[in-house]
């Protein structure tokens, strides 16, 4: 079941995947792993994109070319109609193992972009204090990352990525490590964010229950090589909340969802 989604303005999308295709060789071997075969996707100013697939179908690896941490084997990622060349401020990326400095303190990780953009050290405490009270974090300022919890730890993270004003937020299956009541509690948080940044989100997972809930468009990916299988416009209102997991709507697409993808799951996972 699908119904209409949020007017997207297709003249001007933030982020374009143009055919692109991503193979993995290995040293000595001629033909390698395709791991995405000619995606083309195009998302939005301000969208929140969900890409939903099974282990393996290479939705992490079109987090990471439209990161620019990896180039495609063929076509072109943009962002405002430049290549994606390299790793950019513009674009901040959320991973499932928080990756925050061990050695420094939630503070002092939420303010490391900033000191490497040159912002002075008064302006960077206090917009780092100022994202840390965003998600829930006033008061843990000077904890090191391993006096926190693992919800804890990615709260922190994503302060560290929204404190420098990106474009694109990419989180790729950034509650992953939770536990599922934390799991849900996070979801909640950046519904609530993702209504506030103004940013443009790409989202990886592999829930469908997420995807669905946090998501104005769900882009389902087909097992290895990843193609894009089908496109999910939802149009629950926001600011979403918990109530709307019971959605009549909600409930049967995910039902329907999971029909029709439970093969992959079971052959992948």
């Amino acid at each position: 079941m699908v119904r209409g989604g949020p007017p997207v303005n297709a003249a001007a999308p933030e982020i374009v995947v143009k055919s692109v295709s991503k193979r993995f060789v290995a040293r000595g071997k001629s033909e390698g792993v395709l791991a995405l075969d000619s995606i083309d996707l195009a998302i939005a100013p301000n969208e929140f994109v969900a890409l939903l697939g099974p282990s393996g179908c290479g939705k992490s690896t079109l987090l990471n070319l439209i990161a620019g941490f990896a180039f495609p084997s063929e076509g072109v990622v943009t962002q405002g109609g430049a290549a994606v060349t390299a790793p950019s401020s513009a674009r901040t990326v959320v991973f499932q193992d928080y990756a925050l400095f061990p050695w420094m303190t939630l503070q002092k990780n939420v303010e490391f972009g900033l000191k490497a953009a040159g912002i002075d050290t008064a302006e960077r405490a206090e917009r780092a204090r100022a994202f840390l009270a965003k998600v829930e974090l006033a008061g843990f300022e000077d904890r090191f990352p391993h006096e926190v919890s693992g919800g804890m730890k990615q709260r922190a993270a994503i302060a560290r990525a929204l404190v420098v004003n990106p474009t694109v937020l990419l989180m790729d299956e950034p509650f992953g490590a939770l536990d599922a009541q934390t799991r849900v509690l996070m979801q909640e948080q950046v519904a609530s964010l993702s209504a506030q940044s103004g940013c443009t989100i790409l989202f990886v997972t592999h829930s469908i229950e997420e995807a669905l809930f946090l998501a104005d468009r769900v882009v389902v990916m087909s097992p290895r090589p990843g193609r894009v299988r089908r496109e999910i416009l939802v149009t629950l209102p926001r600011p979403r909340t918990p109530e709307m997991r019971a959605d009549p709507w909600f409930v049967s697409t995910v039902y329907e969802l999971w029909e029709s993808l439970k093969s992959d799951w079971q052959e992948k996972e």
